[in-house]
């Protein structure tokens, strides 16, 4: 059985683990496991509810292909923080190209709007739509959809540059000189380099470097400068333990953007491997003064 949800993140190619436990963006790991505990007995064909055999079968893989995933991601500090560094490069992604993005959900118009509450008013609008999330099988997917939208949304909002704008089905990430929404501009199409980068991240996390790889050379086809692109390439190459071509992709995610995530993630992974220059030097001077003390011992720490 496949699971076909396309609004919000999903939309964009990206697996919207917090609208499937129906949790903010910010939810830490008590109130995950708290929320996947409700969720899996409401679901779990031992305590499921469901009057017909029919709707506990979906009920059972909504829990094992959706539920259970969701859980193993967020549930875990390493690959949760990864994952909304994912979301977080998204919403820069959406913002800088400018894309628009047509809402359907009167959560994620209303949010649109928001003015100075975004927080509180994201937060009020998501516990309103989780209460109801697991309350029927048949609303479960379209309240997931619902729910991403709006996760959608708050990511652009976080980033600082979208405008308020009216409660149409239409908003668009904008500068932030800009205050107007242009609506005689023809759609931008949303960059496709973000699936790509969620692809490779995947990859990466079940040490699949060589898929990652492939998944990037195609990637920087599209945005040959895309410093998250690099920075993934050039964790791909440390998994490989080809040093060359690791330095090469993370010095041009470095230089591309040094505040990327990614990019920072990448660096400090290359200099516990490899020895700064400063590093090599003074290793070297060391050796030539004591040939009998060992100083390239800490050669690969970062000075």
């Amino acid at each position: 059985m496949s699971f076909k949800i396309q609004q919000g993140l999903f939309k964009l190619d990206i697996v919207d683990h917090y609208a499937i436990l129906g949790i903010s963006l910010d939810s830490d790991t008590k109130q995950i496991r708290q929320r996947y505990l409700k969720i899996a007995q409401r679901l779990h064909p031992d305590t499921c509810k469901a009057t017909s055999n029919a709707e506990k079968q979906q009920a059972n893989q909504i829990l094992s292909k959706l539920v259970n995933p969701a859980y193993e991601q967020l549930s875990k500090d390493v690959t949760r923080t990864e994952y909304l560094l994912i979301l977080s490069q998204m919403g820069k992604t959406l913002t800088l190209d400018g894309g628009k993005i047509t809402l359907v959900s009167e959560s994620a118009k209303q949010l649109a709007q928001a003015i100075g509450n975004a927080d509180q008013l994201y937060k009020k609008l998501l516990q309103s739509l989780a209460l109801e999330q697991y309350t029927s099988i048949d609303k479960i997917l379209g309240t997931i959809a619902q729910i991403s939208e709006l996760n959608l949304v708050y990511l652009m909002l976080k980033q600082g540059q979208i405008a308020p704008v009216k409660a149409t089905q239409t908003f668009a990430a904008k500068p932030a000189a800009e205050s107007q929404v242009k609506k005689t501009e023809p759609e931008t199409p949303v960059s496709p380099v973000a699936s790509y980068i969620r692809r490779a991240q995947e990859y990466l996390d079940r040490k699949n470097s060589a898929q990652a790889i492939v998944e990037m050379r195609d990637a920087l086809k599209i945005e040959p400068n895309n410093s998250t692109c690099h920075g993934l390439m050039g964790l791909a190459y440390l998994q490989q333990n080809q040093m060359t071509m690791a330095k090469v992709h993370i010095n041009k995610a470095w230089q591309a953007n040094p505040k990327d995530p990614i990019a920072m993630k990448a660096k400090q992974e290359l200099n516990k491997l490899v020895p700064s220059e400063d590093s090599k030097s003074k290793t070297s001077a060391e050796r030539s003064s004591s040939s009998g003390f060992l100083g390239g011992l800490f050669g690969g720490k970062k000075k």
